[in-house]
C-alpha cells in the first residue's frame, strides 16, 4: 500500500537578512526506505530527534519531501501539488502527537470532525451530523458531546476525538505520530487498544511512530528502528525484540524498564558513549560510529547497506558491517556494558 524510497528532507540554514544565502542543511531524513502492506501496523521507534516524525509528515506530505519517491496506493504523491492531493489524502489520514494543539479550540467537536468530510464534498444519506455522532461513538465518547468545544474534555478525549476525525473519510492507513506519548499513563492502554480494535474492525494500516519501545511491542507487526535520519535495522516483532542485530537496537532494548523488582534477572545496561552527532554533519560512513563499540575503519568510510544478512530471517534486514550476534546476552569486552 505505502513504498518509500530513497526519501529525504533537508531543512536549509540560511545566513544574511537581505539574500538569506544557503550556508548548510539539517539532514533530518536522509534516504528512508520502508513499505507497508494493506492492514499491517509498522512501527517507527528512535531517539528523539531521529527524524521519526519528520518522515511521517513526509509520507502525508505535509511537508515537501527534498528528493525520493512516495507510492500509495500504486500512486506517486511525491511531489503531487497539495491542490491534487486531497483524493490521496482521503485515504491517508494522520494523529498528532499533541491532542491540544491539534485540536481547533474555536470549534466545537461535531464541526472538527466534520470538516473533512465538507471539504473533500463526501456525500452522505445521513448527512454529516449523523456520522460523526457515529464516529464519536465509535471511538468511545458519547454522541451528545457533538456540541461540545475541546476545553471541555482531557488529554484522552481529545485524542479519542483527534482519532475520530482520522476516520471521517474512511481511510487505509493512518500515521500515528506518537500518539499516546502526551497523555497519562493509565490512558495509554486504552487508547492503543482502541487503536487496535480499530484496526481490526476496518482493515487500517498504521504507520505507528513511537520512542516506547513497549507500546510498540504491543501495537506493531513490524518495526523500523531510526538513527540520525536513516534506517538501521528492520524485522518483525519477535525478531527484533528477541535477535536484534544491529548495535543500536542492543542498545535501544536494554533500556527498556523490566518489571523484576528482585533483581533476580537483571538485563545489562549498554551506556552509549558521546552524544548523538549533529544532522548539520553527521558522521561518513556509519552513523552510529561514534559510538559504536564495534566500529573499525571500514565502518568510517562505506556506509552500510539495510540488507538482509546471512542467516537471518526473512524480512530482517540490517544496516552494519559487523552486526552483533542475535542474542542481547552476547557481548564481546569493551561494550561500555555497565
Amino acid at each position: 500500500m505505502l513504498e518509500v524510497d530513497g526519501l529525504q528532507m533537508h531543512f536549509p540554514i540560511r545566513q544574511g537578512l537581505v539574500f538569506q544565502r544557503q550556508i548548510g542543511a539539517v539532514r533530518a531524513v536522509d534516504g528512508v526506505d520502508f513499505a507497508v502492506r494493506p492492514g499491517e501496523s509498522l512501527g517507527l521507534v528512535g531517539e528523539s530527534g531521529c527524524g521519526k516524525s519528520t518522515t511521517g509528515r513526509l509520507v502525508t506530505r505535509l511537508l515537501e519531501p527534498t528528493a525520493g519517491t512516495i507510492r500509495f496506493d500504486g500512486e506517486d504523491i511525491s511531489h503531487r501539488p497539495i491542490a491534487t492531493m486531497r483524493q490521496a489524502r482521503q485515504h491517508l489520514q494522520m494523529i498528532f502527537q499533541d491532542p491540544y494543539s491539534s485540536l481547533n479550540p474555536r470549534h466545537t467537536v461535531g464541526t472538527i470532525i466534520e470538516t473533512p468530510m465538507r471539504i473533500n464534498k463526501v456525500t452522505l444519506r445521513q448527512g454529516f451530523k449523523k456520522r460523526a455522532q457515529e464516529l464519536l461513538e465509535i471511538v468511545g465518547l458519547n454522541p451528545e458531546h457533538y456540541n461540545r468545544y475541546p476545553s471541555e474534555f482531557s488529554g484522552g478525549q481529545r485524542q479519542r476525538i483527534g482519532i475520530a476525525r482520522a476516520l471521517a473519510l474512511r481511510p487505509k492507513l493512518i500515521v500515528a505520530d506518537e500518539p499516546v506519548s502526551a497523555l497519562d499513563v493509565s490512558i495509554q492502554a486504552q487508547v492503543i487498544n482502541l487503536l487496535q480494535d480499530l484496526q481490526r474492525e476496518f482493515g487500517l494500516a498504521f504507520v505507528f511512530i513511537a520512542h516506547d519501545l513497549a507500546v510498540v511491542r504491543h501495537f506493531s507487526e513490524r518495526v523500523a528502528v531510526m538513527y540520525l535520519g536513516k534506517i538501521v535495522e528492520v524485522a518483525d516483532r519477535e525478531t527484533l525484540y528477541n535477535r536484534p542485530r544491529h548495535p543500536y537496537t542492543h542498545a535501544l532494548l536494554s533500556a527498556v524498564p523490566e518489571a523484576d523488582p528482585d533483581g533476580r534477572e537483571r538485563r545489562e545496561r549498554i551506556r552509549l558513549a558521546g552524544d548523538v552527532p549533529s544532522p548539520i554533519d553527521p558522521p561518513s560512513g556509519c552513523r552510529f560510529r561514534t559510538r559504536c563499540w564495534k566500529a573499525q575503519d571500514k565502518c568510517a568510510t562505506e556506509e552500510p547497506p539495510l540488507t538482509r544478512i546471512n542467516g537471518n530471517t526473512e524480512g530482517h534486514l540490517t544496516a552494519c558491517h559487523f552486526p552483533e550476534e542475535p542474542t542481547t546476552a552476547a557481548r564481546a569486552e569493551g561494550t561500555g556494558v555497565r
